[in-house]
């Protein structure tokens, strides 16, 4: 019966990496949607980014503690009440054509999937033998990439409408008609987050009903448990880790990269490769199957090969694939981009369970300093939208290499630990 348990759990608790993999992948179409609706300049626009990743790092260590308290299955339901408020909010946003309501409600939506990050992330690694933590959680995220392909092709379908107005038509049609298209374009963001929030209410309700087995995190042989002592002090402690710090910073970069890659693609693919906005919307489709396809075969690959080693491979080719694309024009770029996604998919869940590794009784805590770091993604992107703004979309590109010269760094550091592990073993 605990092994019927532990499988029932596994599949509800993998089901929410597909819902926050949906809401988060909806933001690369919310940006030009958007900024078309609002009015907005890249640098306005790419602050939808940073009102959902800003959530990440204040939430985290609420969430830990609320879960200490209440466990996984309690912070697991905050996280869906909160994801569905959110959602539902955008509905009168939309009625008001108001941006700061619009960066309410998705700061709301991703304070709900910071808790479900805090909980679930960690809730994955330790359902289950630890020597196949890392495969689990890639498996676990490989439906976070398939709802990082669906969402962005559902927005594309139902949110975007295929009509982009210059400058010099805005100011040619008389303010009424102007009016009119704005708020139409706004009100396309009503009905689609609508369902969502319904969709996470149900999903929360199945949860409610189900038991989830309660884990109680072990220490390792000569750990001792610091639960007594501060809250600051223990996060002090575990800061010492330099597995665990390096994490932080390298789910920086990577959330980083990833949300810049994705919040300007279609604006990237108008302007250097020469499409229109549904044609690149479809690209930013194909482009996350490509995610997809990554977190599946990087998952299938950690079978016969060193994640770590894998995630240092993947690292070198992006920034090989990033650099190369700077000179390209035309539609080559846009499949360089796609190749960036599929080498990009492993990242994450894999410096997750390289982070918090061994922490016993402080995963909970460590974990969600590991998931502060996806303050990245409110951080990366607005670099990016201001190297835009000033010299062209083009070179807002470059950035992602250095996240990924970083990510390679961690993983050469944990490579040097395997070594010194291996060598103790012996």
């Amino acid at each position: 019966m605990a092994k019927d348990n532990k499988k029932i759990a596994i599949a509800l608790v993998t089901s929410l990496f597909f819902l926050w993999g949906f809401a988060l992948n909806l933001n690369s179409i919310l940006i030009p949607h958007l900024k078309k609706a609002c009015q907005l300049t890249d640098f306005q626009s790419s602050l939808v980014d940073s009102a959902a990743y800003i959530a990440y790092f204040i939430l985290p260590i609420p969430a830990a503690r609320f879960m200490h308290r209440f466990g996984y299955k309690g912070g697991i339901l905050m996280g869906l009440i909160l994801f569905a408020t959110g959602a539902m909010l955008f509905f009168p946003a939309a009625a008001v054509r108001s941006y700061a309501f619009f960066l309410v409600a998705l700061f709301i939506i991703f304070s709900g999937t910071a808790f479900l990050e805090t909980a679930a992330n960690p809730y994955i690694t330790v359902l289950g033998d630890p020597s196949t933590a890392t495969r689990r959680i890639n498996f676990s995220q490989s439906f976070n990439g398939l709802a990082a392909a669906l969402g962005p092709l559902m927005g594309g379908v139902f949110i975007l409408s295929g009509k982009v107005l210059t400058k010099e038509q805005e100011a040619a049609m008389a303010p009424a008609q102007l009016n009119a298209y704005l708020n139409k374009e706004a009100s396309a963001v009503q009905v689609p987050y609508l369902i969502i929030g319904l969709v996470v209410l149900t999903v929360a309700f199945l949860i409610y009903r189900s038991h989830l087995p309660n884990i109680i995190e072990e220490d390792a042989p000569g750990q001792v448990a610091d639960q007594k002592h501060s809250l600051i002090s223990r996060i002090g402690s575990l800061l010492k880790r330099k597995s665990l710090l390096l994490g932080i910073l390298g789910e920086l970069f990577y959330v980083g990269a990833q949300a810049g890659i994705l919040g300007f693609f279609i604006r990237y693919s108008e302007n250097v490769a020469g499409l229109n906005e549904r044609s690149s919307s479809f690209f930013l489709v194909a482009s996350l199957f490509c995610f997809m396809a990554g977190r599946f075969s990087g998952t299938y690959l950690m079978k016969h090969f060193n994640p770590v080693k894998l995630l240092a491979t993947y690292c070198c080719i992006n920034i090989l694939l990033l650099a190369s694309i700077f000179f390209l024009s035309g539609r080559f770029t846009v499949f360089g981009l796609m190749g960036v996604m599929f080498f990009m998919s492993i990242m994450f869940p894999t410096i997750f369970s390289l982070s918090i590794r061994g922490l016993g009784s402080q995963t909970k805590l460590g974990s969600s300093l590991v998931i502060m770091g996806i303050v990245g993604g409110a951080l990366i992107p607005p670099v990016m939208g201001w190297v835009s703004d000033m010299s062209g979309i083009r070179y807002a590109y470059l950035v992602p290499i250095i996240c990924f010269s970083y990510i390679l760094f961690f993983a050469s550091t944990n490579l040097k630990v395997q070594r010194l592990e291996v060598q103790a073993g012996h």
